[in-house]
């Protein structure tokens, strides 16, 4: 028996030393837990933008970006768009749209004041739509023809109609204008409102408003914003923000070593790769909305083989994209595989692609029956010289891309000729189909709408946009449906229909689309990016921004 005790005690008391070295162990061994930070209120924020002060007036600010950055956070439109492209409420809370798609009617939100107390009405809506119908080389003509035809109503105080002609689901990109002020400009014209002094004491309903003018040597440096106390999501956290402005981006990035900047408004490729190796600097990156493309004309008589879909895939499969970007863009750049902007609620990610295949490329165009001639040069069996002018633009940038893609289509045997023009003119040949490949950019900034119909529906193939003249009657029709019905989830499938066709049939050639970068430093926090439909759109959420407590402190 007491034998079996000492035994029973050993046991007891090995096991009491084994679970005091477990919890030992354990204590030792756990991750220590990370608080993640809260939003604290206070700290300014001060961003380096790259132009000057022109005015701070919506309508007005079309043609500066620097102008337009600072009226983003005073100033909001009826909807805003999402990273998708989907509309979302801003200073309309709800709307509807009758049956045929030509009447909207937008609720205005109850609790939007203006930056002097003021509520926002249907009449603010009124007023700002309609200067944007007036004769003036201010506002671009085809937005002019576009609001002459559209009928704006105040129901009430907080009911906005607007009538259109006929259905067109695009409208809504129209609404996110910033509205201005009625009961302080009602009574003036478009003209009038050029020179007013509201340009330089601005009142809008944004996150933040104007307190005043940074002025250095005579001029304006910058601009100061305070928080706007009543703004309807909430106040923001970030106490001051604060714009100073700079001749170009290495002055910004100069500005920036020297403490006197937290963030940029832009990064340029020549200063990307010192932004890369700063410590404590966090650099955000998207797609811009800008598509590199390659027009290709398909309805030139004299070069008749361009309408050949497989002639059209070899020339995309010839083009070595990938080294485009790695050494004209330092990698700046996402690939290209149709029209609509990746990201976008339209996109089709599984639409297909086409690599660099220059060895496929070649078998695509002998089995065209396409051999060279007595001259060494590649010839139809008609006789006719595979021989392209590739016009560009004659920029520095568009000329190093041209030489590549001469390289890639020489390789496969395809004769090419470039020709650098200056842009109106390149402009120009497009517009009279006086071309047989054009290297273009096209510019799809403050166009969350994908509406892909300017560019590829048979209807503008002669006088539109529809530069390639690609006349086909299943792609119009996914476009005409689309661009009159309001259901997303209908538009999502004809766009998906439209996205598969244009792969296969490649009636044009996408080839990337540039990269936006953007640094701030790190004691910003809360900071997201996503897809861009301009570069103001990196502002978005800026009243969600907060600043680490010890930084907020110090005032920065």
């Amino acid at each position: 028996m007491r034998k079996f005790r000492w035994q029973l005690l050993i046991i007891l008391l090995t096991g009491l030393i084994v679970g005091l070295l477990l919890v030992f162990q354990q204590s030792s061994s756990s991750p220590e837990v990370q608080s993640t930070p809260s939003p604290v209120t206070g700290g300014i924020y001060t961003e380096a933008l790259v132009g000057q002060f022109s005015r701070f007036n919506p309508i007005l600010d079309m043609n500066n970006q620097a102008d337009k950055d600072v009226d983003r956070l005073l100033f909001n439109g009826l909807i805003r768009f999402d990273s998708s492209g989907m509309p979302q409420p801003d200073l309309a809370e709800t709307w509807s749209y009758s049956s045929d798609g030509t009447r909207f009617t937008f609720s205005m939100r109850a609790n939007a004041y203006w930056h002097d107390g003021q509520p926002v009405t249907a009449e603010d809506v009124v007023y700002t739509m309609g200067l944007l119908r007036e004769e003036s080389e201010l506002i671009p003509a085809d937005l002019r023809a576009f609001w002459s035809e559209i009928q704006v109503s105040a129901l009430s105080d907080t009911l906005v109609e607007f009538a259109l002609p006929e259905a067109f689901s695009p409208f809504l990109d129209y609404l996110s204008v910033p509205l201005l002020p009625s009961h302080l400009l009602g009574n003036l014209t478009l003209a009038e409102l050029v020179d007013h002094p509201f340009n330089t004491a601005p009142v809008g309903t944004g996150p933040y408003k104007f307190s005043r003018f940074l002025v250095k040597d005579g001029v304006i440096s910058g601009v100061d914003l305070l928080p706007n106390e009543n703004y309807y999501p909430g106040r923001p956290y970030i106490d001051e923000v604060v714009f100073q402005y700079y001749p170009n981006m290495r002055d910004a990035w100069t500005a920036y070593q020297g403490s006197e900047v937290d963030g940029l408004a832009g990064v340029s490729n020549d200063i990307l790769p010192e932004v890369l190796a700063e410590p404590g600097l966090n650099l955000f990156s998207t797609r811009e909305p800008r598509l590199s493309m390659v027009f290709l004309n398909l309805d030139n008589p004299a070069k008749d083989f361009l309408q050949d879909a497989e002639f059209r895939q070899a020339l995309m499969l010839a083009i070595n994209r990938q080294m485009i970007l790695d050494k004209v863009m330092l990698g700046q750049g996402v690939l290209a595989h149709g029209p609509i902007l990746p990201g976008s609620w339209a996109y089709y990610a599984d639409q297909g692609s086409y690599p660099f295949d220059p060895d496929l490329a070649a078998q695509k165009i002998a089995a065209l029956g396409i051999t060279r001639a007595e001259t060494g040069e590649l010839a139809t069996p008609e006789g006719v010289e595979i021989r392209l002018v590739l016009l560009t633009p004659d920029d520095e940038l568009h000329t190093q891309i041209a030489d590549y893609i001469k390289q890639g289509w020489e390789s496969v045997g395809v004769a090419v000729d470039v020709l650098s023009l200056p842009y109106n003119e390149v402009v120009a040949k497009l517009d009279a189909r006086d071309y047989d490949a054009a290297l273009v950019e096209i510019d799809l900034s403050g166009t969350p709408d994908p509406d892909p119909y300017p560019f590829w529906a048979q209807s503008q193939a002669q006088s539109g946009q529809n530069y390639s003249q690609w006349s086909n009657r299943s792609a119009s029709e996914y476009l005409e449906q689309a661009r009159v019905m309001n259901d997303y989830t209908l538009r999502a499938k004809l766009y998906r229909n439209f996205q598969i066709l244009f792969h296969d049939q490649l009636p044009s050639l996408p080839l990337f689309y540039p990269v936006y970068n953007y640094a701030i430093r790190n004691t910003i926090l809360d900071v997201t990016i996503g897809p861009i439909y301009e570069a103001s759109d990196r502002l978005n959420n800026i009243n969600t921004w907060f600043m680490l407590a010890s930084s907020a402190a110090e005032g920065r």
